[in-house]
């Protein structure tokens, strides 16, 4: 069964490379955490918005370690525009938290 899956799982990785080798997003990041971050942002939000408040808060919280231990009331207020800052500020705080304790 697992065997199954992950052929299809190649198969289907291998059709979306095929279909579009060059994938990009509108969201401004510099690597795999910022875009963690800011795919979180986005929900219920616009791409324009997450980038103007996505520069503002790498540079407050430029890693999964800062945003962990992030002061929950300082993050809201870095993110309230982008909406559900109460939801969001506690999905960044726990994928960082995961990143933190597996990595």
């Amino acid at each position: 069964m697992a065997d199954d899956r992950r052929q299809r799982v190649v198969e289907i990785v291998r059709i979306l490379r095929e279909r579009y080798p060059h994938p990009r997003t509108a969201l401004n990041y510099e690597n795999p955490f910022q875009l963690l971050v800011a795919t979180i942002l986005s929900a219920q939000s616009t791409d324009v918005m997450v980038n103007k408040v996505t520069p503002g808060l790498f540079k407050n919280y430029p890693s999964p370690e800062a945003s962990a231990s992030a002061d929950p009331r300082e993050l809201e207020q870095d993110i309230r525009a982008t909406g559900f800052f109460r939801q969001k500020t506690r999905a960044i705080m726990e994928a960082s938290q995961d990143i933190v304790s597996r990595f």
